[in-house]
């Protein structure tokens, strides 16, 4: 089995094997790499092992160095001229007036050409554009258009929840997201309070998402009616952290009570006083503490 590392070449991006050609690479190292942009400077993320033929994209490209301060010298001048050409990239957009929001700018590491990433409503004709700024920065012009989720990405920020964005800071892909996930929980249906600053729904949903759904389906379901030790009842709503059943009762409106003290009805031939297993909701297991 052939031998990698896994490197990635931005903040919270996704690593990618490489051929270590021989170095000792250890994670959090500063690499020069072959990619099929070219040579990209990266940061070692995973420690060299050992995988299977079916675990790699060919081909399998190397690293060619660990960076040397001159790389370190050539990465800083490349984001000096990234500021300068984001300047220029603006101008001339507003210049042709193309409903376009430009994001950011990204040298490739030797120079060969820069990559502009921008968002827009719908399909931009930018060929005016590329020409504009190849005659005004003469090397290889390349535009990207990204979704908002992308963009956030690319821009970072702080979150509603106080912390930097997790897509900027340690989420490596995105996953669907749906107001399913919100109404799972229990939360108001309301998308204004759940929505990121990239104006969709916020990937944190998605986190307890499962543990809820797991929890949920061993609590008797809204509208089940249920025996407790005031009488019959009907479910009305759920406390899944607390493992408590909202329940109404005649003559006594909502009551709160734990999970574990509620009963489905007695079923026809049981001889227990108490109710038997077939007859009592389980008890709902411990959270799990990697969610």
């Amino acid at each position: 089995m052939p031998t990698v590392v896994g490197i990635s070449f931005k903040p919270a991006a996704k690593a990618y094997y490489f051929d270590p050609n021989g170095l000792d690479l250890r994670p959090n190292d500063i690499v020069v790499a072959e990619t099929m942009r070219g040579v990209e400077m990266g940061e070692v993320r995973t420690p060299l092992r050992e995988v299977g033929e079916d675990q790699i994209v060919p081909p399998l490209r190397r690293v060619l160095r660990v960076a040397t301060p001159e790389d370190f010298r050539r990465k800083e001048a490349n984001r000096a001229r990234e500021e300068s050409a984001l300047e220029i990239c603006r101008r001339r957009i507003e210049a042709r007036a193309l409903p376009m929001k430009l994001i950011s700018a990204e040298y490739a590491f030797d120079g060969s050409q820069i990559l502009f990433y921008f968002t827009a409503e719908g399909r931009v004709d930018f060929r005016e554009l590329v020409k504009d700024l190849a005659a005004a920065l003469r090397t290889r012009i390349q535009l990207h258009q990204i979704g908002a989720r992308d963009a956030a990405k690319l821009l970072g920020g702080i979150g509603p929840c106080g912390r930097g964005l997790c897509c900027a800071t340690w989420l490596t892909s995105f996953e669907p997201i749906s107001m399913k996930m919100a109404k799972e929980q229990s939360l108001f249906l309301n998308p204004t309070k759940f929505s990121g600053v990239c104006g969709k729904l916020m990937c944190c949903l998605r986190y307890e998402y499962e543990t809820y759904r797991e929890m949920k389906s061993q609590l008797p379901p809204i509208g089940a009616e249920v025996l407790t030790a005031r009488g019959m009842g009907k479910v009305t709503g759920h406390n899944v952290l607390k493992e408590w059943l909202l329940v109404e009762l005649p003559d006594v409106g909502e009551v709160e009570l734990p999970a574990d003290e509620v009963r489905a009805p007695m079923v026809t031939g049981c001889r227990s006083s108490g109710g038997c297993s077939t007859c009592t909701f389980k008890k709902l297991p411990p959270p799990r503490r990697d969610a």
